[in-house]
């Protein structure tokens, strides 16, 4: 898979998308930098933000995403009105595997029903009580499947890695949709308490 890094005004300034063969490429949109972030949001045309129907598949890195809060829990929600509510109905999946790297203990694979949501306009979370340690962090990815489309319901599907205190590692998988036929065009990240301290969010359209 290649990579294409266009710039930082957004893939809309390519000429048709024409240095762009073959399909499956990665297309860099935007990144946003946390400090001291209350939230970060992408929406669609604002700041160089492609989100529309010029991909079906869009992609969020997290990198070293850490919180200012202990025990707090990373999440996202979306939006069909150009970010002005993030409150998208949501039904979804959440299972995780973690182990304690320190003692060999807690070695589990579990679903978590506490993180899953049932046709809920609350936030999706991501992680599970993310800890605020100085070398503690969580770095994944989120896609987003055709969030434009005027038909049918919006998919994703989560995957990351949490470090926390006690070298605990977690691996975490949340798969969903949310329930609307409107585009979605905002996505917003937050946690449920606290600020974002530190860490970056980037995003890419899948040719």
């Amino acid at each position: 898979m290649s990579i294409v890094k266009l710039n930082n005004q957004g893939v809309k300034n390519a000429t048709a998308f024409g240095s762009i063969t073959g399909l499956g490429s990665m297309i860099f949109i935007k990144k946003l930098t946390a400090s001291s972030s209350a939230t970060l949001s992408f929406v669609d045309g604002s700041s160089g933000v492609v989100l529309d129907n010029s991909f079906k598949e869009y992609l969020f890195t997290f990198n070293n995403i850490h919180p200012a809060t202990n025990m707090a829990d990373f999440s996202f929600n979306m939006s069909t009105d150009g970010g002005s509510n993030y409150n998208v109905t949501k039904t979804s999946t959440y299972f995780k595997a973690q182990h304690q790297g320190s003692t060999g203990n807690h070695g589990s694979l579990d679903y978590f029903t506490s993180g899953d949501l049932a046709q809920s306009t609350n936030f999706q979370r991501l992680t599970e009580a993310l800890s605020n340690g100085d070398t503690a962090s969580m770095s994944g990815t989120l896609t987003i499947y055709n969030p434009s489309d005027t038909t049918f319901v919006k998919h994703y599907m989560y995957e990351a890695a949490d470090f926390g205190n006690d070298n605990f590692i977690i691996n975490e998988f949340v798969a969903g949709y949310g329930n609307t036929t409107s585009a979605v065009d905002a996505i917003q990240f937050k946690f449920d308490t606290g600020n974002i301290d530190a860490g970056d969010i980037c995003l890419y359209g899948i040719a």
